[in-house]
């Protein structure tokens, strides 16, 4: 389990590489929810998301020899894209693999930031090749799995606890489990009265399957959601959300999409399905909570393009 001082050490570590995005009162979505609201803005972070903090934290703790060997990582999308270019930007070698569901602007990302992207035609497939490519010699950089990622991801939660007013309840989404594993433990030592909820999309349940069955297992994938696909979580994550998140909701892709429209309309904000489904569980934390609830939300991304939310909500009707 990773504390506070682990989080403060990645912070020191990434400071002047990544940016301290704003925390916010959003008057829109306070509207919208009925309560106040405070929006953490993860997707102006640099590469559009919040796993910038996690990559470049692992990649400024690597040694010489692990630096040389270059580095590989697996991604839905946003991992990938932070690892290339953070790493180009440290002089690293990147290899980046991504299943072919993943968005094609991350892989255009990927590869126009000089890594070398691979191709496979699914998640449970591109974890199998990432960990022969490890075997191979390649230094990992997990997506989850690490204790020092997972302290670079709860920075967000340092900031958070730091720039935001009063709040009760701090909604975070879930993909292998490494966001919210961070933002837990950094709020669970400095705001030890904010309950943190996980958030999943139906079709990407890694993290609440393994709470209902005691431990990590695979799990089907189908959600349009990529960059919350993971096949497991890791015993890692799951470890710290078992202790310190309250709940991990889990709502339909059509609501995630819906939500990445309410974030347009009422917020202003660019957000992607990852974030997206930030809203409909926040409207059951509110029913939960009763009125009293101060929200905050971790807008974990922003890449996505206009052509592929327009096609996402004309097929569910939203439009």
């Amino acid at each position: 389990m990773i504390d506070l001082a682990d989080i403060q050490t990645a912070a020191q570590r990434i400071a002047g590489h990544v940016v301290r995005t704003p925390t916010v009162p959003s008057p829109g979505l306070s509207a919208l929810l009925g309560v106040p609201v405070t929006a953490k803005l993860e997707l102006l972070q640099r590469t559009g998301s919040f796993k910038a903090r996690g990559a470049t934290a692992k990649l400024l703790s690597l040694s010489g020899a692990e630096r040389a060997a270059g580095v590989v990582a697996v991604s839905g999308g946003n991992h990938g894209i932070a690892l290339a270019v953070m790493a180009a930007a440290l002089d690293v070698k990147a290899t980046v693999v991504m299943p072919r569901t993943a968005p094609p602007r991350s892989l255009a990302l990927a590869e126009a930031a000089g890594a070398s992207v691979r191709l496979t035609d699914g998640m449970d497939s591109a974890f199998q090749l990432v960990t022969r490519l490890r075997d191979e010699g390649l230094t990992l950089v997990h997506p989850f799995d690490d204790p020092v990622v997972i302290a670079g991801q709860g920075t967000v939660g340092l900031e958070l606890a730091e720039d935001a007013g009063e709040l009760t309840d701090v909604v975070v989404s879930v993909g292998g489990g490494g966001l919210v594993a961070g933002v837990a433990a950094a709020l669970r030592a400095l705001r030890p009265g904010v309950r943190v909820w996980g958030v999943e999309t139906a079709g990407a349940e890694a993290m609440s399957a393994a709470l209902k069955a005691g431990g990590p297992l695979p799990v089907p994938l189908s959600s349009l959601v990529t960059t919350l696909s993971a096949p497991s979580v890791s015993q890692l994550t799951y470890d710290h959300v078992s202790a310190l998140v309250e709940e991990v909701l889990v709502v339909p892709d059509r609501e995630a999409v819906r939500g990445c429209l309410e974030f347009a309309e009422h917020a202003k904000v660019w957000a992607e399905p990852a974030a997206g489904c930030l809203l409909p569980a926040a409207r059951q934390v509110r029913e939960r909570a009763g009125a009293g609830a101060r929200i905050g939300l971790v807008v974990c991304g922003g890449n996505t393009t206009p052509g592929e939310l327009v096609g996402w909500a004309g097929s569910f009707g939203l439009l």
